[in-house]
């Protein structure tokens, strides 16, 4: 009984230790279309200036 209420906490506390280390002090990487940039302070991609 006791193995399987562990097993059970492991099951459903891996998924959340693994997303709260995935979202501390990562950023997400952003594509913008061909011929823009991404512009942090906007937060959006804009028309890439020559």
């Amino acid at each position: 009984m006791t193995r399987t209420i562990l097993a059970a906490a492991v099951l459903i506390l891996a998924p959340l230790a693994a997303s709260a280390e995935c979202f501390s002090g990562h950023q997400a990487s952003m594509s913008c279309p061909q011929g823009q940039v991404w512009d942090k302070d906007a937060s959006a991609c804009v028309l890439q200036s020559s």
